[in-house]
């Protein structure tokens, strides 16, 4: 049986464009001889609409598009296994259920219910979905198909050390003897989940002796970016055919007889700039806009966050701003000007000294002998996210923040300032991985300047300023923040463990300890780690914590 791993990158909410990308690739699938078109989950009315789930005209609307969806392929010689959310049954004390359904011929063959509803991280379902009961394996021409919702594979005890869950829904499945177990997932993007992804597959297809195909939900949806990479593993644990990550793909192969194919090679720096690229891209467009607005200061971060959005928009769609003040140097203008050029984008430059010093000027009675401190530092950047919001609303585009993640964990960003916009672009890389994704771009021509990759990192917000002033170097503050944000190690193991002072690493934890209040107030993080900032990691802001 020829099978197709559809790979698309629905819209939260819009049935109608869902449904046309579904029924047109559907189409597609069957004139290159496809017997069934594997779809990811909720690709009906998008992964995961949240709250939208509580409103009965939301589910009402699922419905009816599954109807839709029935007849527009009834004449088609494709079966189509999709994902939807379906109200729930009444009494289940949750609105709804996620649904995988089997349609072929305009008949419904097979509603399978999801049974394990992740609660951890980003994922939230056991807020929204009551959990399946049971597995019931479906013929198709003869072929006995297992089919799970996502989390439901992610729970093989022979393969995690610890499992989240008492029950295995496909050792259930096993038991019926089906002749292949298909997955649909909305799996997102993080450093490493491919390999991780296909490993556990492969796994699961030599314990079960069967193929295993996976359709994963490809597409940036506000924080979340899922990568695609759908895939088809044989009975050996061999891979027949994966999809492309980071785009939309349309893949046919036989499980049961296609050949091994080699797995691509993965560099995980591309794929967190493909994944960056996605997530702005789908951000900006699923917004409405078409259009971005980067504030440039001569730095790495808003060079790369520059270049992302580039890439994602086209170079006609993105507008660089220069907004120097008395301490910026020549050299950063200069810096921002051989960017935009290398990149094609249009720069403008506004200068701030004169709005800064009518700032200061209107504050001076009121800050008669105190001394000039952070507080003068904090309105340069206020005035800038001004300024950008003004253009934003002027130009109809969004504005996109160029914090990275090591200046969110420790708050080293100025609320209302440099915090200012829609996106935050690379608030999930680390300063170290910052770099590295800006000498990646650079592998072939330069696209960031030399000389932004060479200079010391500065705010330039007074006079010789330079980020190791407040801030530990990147080399010793990264690592201590990717233990104790990311992996929840305490103070005194990353100390012992990785051999810093355990003053530097009090240090650190204490601001971002404080700093809780500002990451909250931020915009929505792109996530390509495991632990991001945002939905992700909940915790609260009036808090005393012994370090």
């Amino acid at each position: 049986m020829k099978i197709a791993l559809a790979q698309i990158d629905p819209t939260i909410g819009d049935f109608t464009g869902n449904l046309a990308k579904i029924v047109d690739v559907s189409r597609r699938a069957a004139e290159q001889g496809a017997r069934l078109a594997v779809f990811s989950e909720l690709c009906i009315c998008g992964y995961l609409p949240a709250d939208f789930l509580e409103k009965q005209s939301f589910l009402a609307r699922c419905r009816t598009a599954v109807d839709e969806l029935a007849a527009a392929t009834r004449e088609l010689p494709v079966g189509l296994l999709v994902g939807v959310a379906l109200q729930a049954p009444e009494g289940a004390g949750k609105p709804a259920v996620n649904a995988a359904l089997l349609i072929d011929k305009g008949q419904i063959l097979l509603e399978q219910h999801k049974r394990l509803l992740p609660f951890y991280d980003v994922f939230d379902e056991q807020r929204y979905f009551c959990p399946g009961t049971s597995q019931k394996v479906v013929e198709l021409d003869g072929v006995r198909l297992a089919v799970s919702v996502c989390e439901d594979a992610w729970n093989d005890k022979n393969f995690w050390p610890e499992r989240l869950y008492s029950i295995d829904p496909i050792e259930e499945l096993m038991a019926q003897h089906p002749d292949i177990h298909i997955n649909i997932s909305a799996s997102p993007y993080w450093h490493g989940k491919r390999a991780v992804r296909r490993r556990m597959l492969s796994a699961i297809a030599k314990r079960d002796g069967i193929p295993v195909m996976l359709s994963n939900q490809v597409g940036g949806n506000d924080s979340l970016i899922c990568d695609g990479s759908s895939l088809a593993i044989n009975a050996q644990g061999e891979v027949v055919a994966e999809a492309k990550s980071f785009a939309e793909d349309l893949v046919i192969v036989d499980p049961f007889t296609a050949p091994a194919v080699e797995a691509p090679d993965e560099d995980d720096t591309e794929g967190a700039y493909r994944a960056l690229v996605l997530g702005t891209r789908d951000y900006v467009r699923k917004c409405g806009f078409r259009k971005a607005i980067v504030g440039l200061s001569g730095g790495i971060d808003s060079a790369l966050v520059a270049a992302i959005a580039t890439d994602a928009l086209g170079a006609e769609n993105v507008i660089g701003v220069g907004m120097p003040s008395p301490y910026s140097s020549q050299g950063s203008i200069d810096d921002s000007k051989k960017l935009a050029e290398n990149l094609g984008i249009r720069f403008e430059i506004i200068g701030i000294s004169g709005l800064f010093s009518e700032f200061t000027k209107a504050l001076e009675p009121l800050f008669t002998g105190l001394a000039t401190d952070l507080t003068e530092e904090n309105i340069q950047p206020r005035i800038r996210g001004t300024l950008l919001m003004a253009l934003s609303n002027k130009l109809g585009a969004l504005v996109l923040t160029t914090g990275n993640k090591s200046e969110m964990a420790v708050g080293y960003c100025t609320q209302y300032g440099d915090m200012v916009g829609a996106l935050a672009v690379i608030g999930d890389l680390m300063k170290l991985r910052v770099y590295a994704l800006c000498r990646w771009l650079n592998r072939e021509r330069e696209v960031i300047p030399e000389a932004i990759l060479d200079k010391p990192p500065s705010a330039e917000l007074r006079p010789g300023q330079m980020d190791t002033d407040s801030l530990p170097p990147y080399d010793v503050l990264d690592p201590i923040l990717e233990a104790y944000v990311e992996r929840y190690e305490t103070p005194e193991s990353i100390a012992e463990t990785h051999g810093f002072s355990r003053d530097i690493v009090q240090q650190v934890v204490r601001l971002v300890e404080r700093s809780e209040y500002k990451r909250q107030q931020a915009a929505p993080v792109l996530k390509v780690t495991s632990k991001s900032f945002g939905m992700g990691r909940r915790f609260p802001i009036a808090v005393k914590v012994q370090v």
